[in-house]
């Protein structure tokens, strides 16, 4: 079932590729469309040239160039400024807990205790029609106060008296949004996103002094950073909200970003609060970007911890702009969930929690992510007990220097036959279950989303196409061993009661497609987006 706006000069023909009932259409209506068209018309061609500029800096990187600092921004790096004032709902974000926008989680989440809730429509969610709208629904609901969920059982989930500050985080620049699309062109799932949001709650959370606030995901640069302020700026002043309202934190989760820290902050300045430790997605982007370079290719990634020298950096680098600018230092992500039947087990994961947010709020982050309710004590306690205050911005700034070099560190490690196997069934798992319209899955007590499975086949990708690659008994990694192994795992798979398990065909062909192909796929997301199931909409 489709809808269409009339044509017009200013904004084109907004089509819309789905199914309808009274709820979509009411957050897909013409007004609202007619914002998105406009959004469109006005930022499309500067997100497609950014991109394309992207592209080109991997052709650098590939051909042997290192990532490293500007030297045409090195003024902004080296003099002194500072960016707004953090809103007072801001200040303190000790823990916040993440996850998709999926009815009964938004509820969860905004009850969990933690100080903040990201809603998800990024790496947690699979961006199917229903998922995405039902999502924007359940968000006004959230907004407004009336959000209630029944389960079949007949238990009942409604807000509680004191929900978490509610944090929006859209999609990044580089995904399509197909289910919309003007004169046939798909509109940016950012911008979809962050427009549909915008539009039926930004005023009432400006109003109310809760918003709007909004994580930006997978930024590379400071132009990038400067086209939201656009965006954002624009926004404001159509929607009739006062300059500067809409609040940003930056997720950090690119090596290129990494080295332009300062240069985002200045971007955002008038709107950005913080900068957020995006581990995971930022492994995958140290190995895509030093993709072709040998003496950079990482062991498995269990060993790929926040303490090895080039995490350390990058973290320590984080904190110490955040904090010289005014700006909140996030930590990273606990993707553990609870073990049940197996207490030693469980107690080993939240020792693990625990050692994990005790080293963060030592090196000086403000505050944590986590992905499960069960962990928001275990991280308040620890953040609690060692910052007493709301944040850390007054604490001393570590001035130990932090250069190129250390940010691209080689990190030393092995690979072992475990960690290749664990690769290629976490990677099958997730991309089954993502087809299947489930973008958050629990894997190996784990919960896990699309940066872990990025991890894991640009991994595999790296360790088969770098020659003479061996596990730690000596044998060769090779693409034989990689189709045995996927093989073993479909058939082993096959009929077990696990997210996705109908689709585990499609994404082993996906997999191995990826793996076999000359070069690594930007995201596996977007080849996957062909094969996303969309009940309702022919796909």
């Amino acid at each position: 079932m489709s809808a269409q706006l009339e044509a017009t000069p200013e904004r084109g023909l907004v089509t819309v590729h789905g199914p309808l009932n009274s709820e979509r259409t009411r957050i897909l209506s013409p007004a609202a469309l007619d914002f998105l068209a406009a959004l469109h018309h006005r930022f499309d061609a500067h997100c497609l040239a950014l991109l394309a500029r992207r592209r080109q800096r991997q052709r650098d990187f590939d051909a042997g160039k290192l990532p490293d600092f500007r030297a045409d921004t090195r003024a902004i790096r080296e003099s002194d400024w500072r960016v707004a004032p953090i809103p007072e709902s801001l200040c303190d974000r000790r823990v916040e807990i993440t996850g998709p926008v999926e009815r009964k989680m938004v509820i969860n989440a905004l009850n969990s205790g933690a100080r903040v809730f990201m809603a998800d429509f990024e790496d947690s969610n699979a961006p199917t029609f229903a998922n995405l709208i039902d999502g924007q629904i359940n968000l006004r609901d959230a907004v407004d106060g009336s959000i209630a969920f029944r389960q079949a059982d007949g238990r009942e989930y409604r807000l509680g008296a004191r929900p978490a500050t509610l944090i929006v985080r859209p999609r990044g620049w580089h995904l399509p949004e197909p289910h919309l699309t003007v004169d046939g062109h798909p509109l940016s799932g950012a911008l979809v996103d962050f427009g549909l949001f915008a539009f039926h709650n930004a005023r009432a959370l400006q109003a109310s002094g809760r918003g709007p606030f909004f994580y930006l995901p997978k930024l590379e640069s400071m132009e990038e950073a400067a086209l939201w302020d656009q965006v954002m700026a624009w926004s404001e002043d159509t929607l009739g909200l006062p300059a500067g309202c809409m609040k940003t934190t930056v997720l950090i989760e690119t090596l290129p970003a990494a080295f332009e820290m300062d240069e985002i902050l200045h971007a955002l300045r008038t709107r950005v609060v913080g900068l957020n430790c995006g581990r995971w997605d930022y492994i995958f982007s140290f190995i895509k970007t030093c993709r072709a370079d040998r003496s950079r290719v990482l062991p498995e990634r269990g060993q790929v911890a926040m303490t090895v020298p080039f995490l350390r950096a990058y973290s320590r680098l984080l904190i110490r702009t955040c904090h010289r600018r005014g700006a909140l230092a996030m930590g990273g992500m606990a993707a553990q969930i609870p073990i049940k039947g197996d207490a030693s087990a469980n107690t080993a994961a939240l020792d693990k929690v625990r050692a994990d947010k005790l080293r963060e709020v030592r090196d000086g982050h403000d505050g944590t992510w986590v992905a499960h309710p069960a962990l928001v004590p275990v991280a308040m306690q620890v953040f609690d007990a060692h910052m007493p205050g709301r944040n850390q911005l007054e604490r001393p700034l570590d001035d130990d220097p932090i250069d190129r070099d250390q940010l691209l560190a080689p990190c030393p490690g092995t690979i072992t036959r475990e960690g290749f196997d664990n690769n290629v069934e976490v990677a099958l798992r997730y991309l089954a279950a993502w087809m299947d319209g489930q973008g958050c899955v629990p894997i190996h007590h784990l919960m896990e989303d699309a940066a872990t499975a990025e991890i894991a086949r640009a991994q595999l990708w790296q360790w088969l196409h770098h020659d003479g690659l061996e596990f730690t008994d000596h044998a060769p990694i090779d693409m034989a061993l990689f189709e045995r192994v996927l093989c073993s795992h479909v058939h082993r798979l096959r009929g077990q009661d696990i997210p996705g398990v109908g689709r585990l065909d499609d994404a082993a062909v996906l997999l191995a497609e990826v793996t076999r192909s000359d070069t690594l796929a930007e995201f596996i997301t977007l080849p996957a987006l062909n094969c996303l199931r969309d009940p309702g909409c022919g796909a």
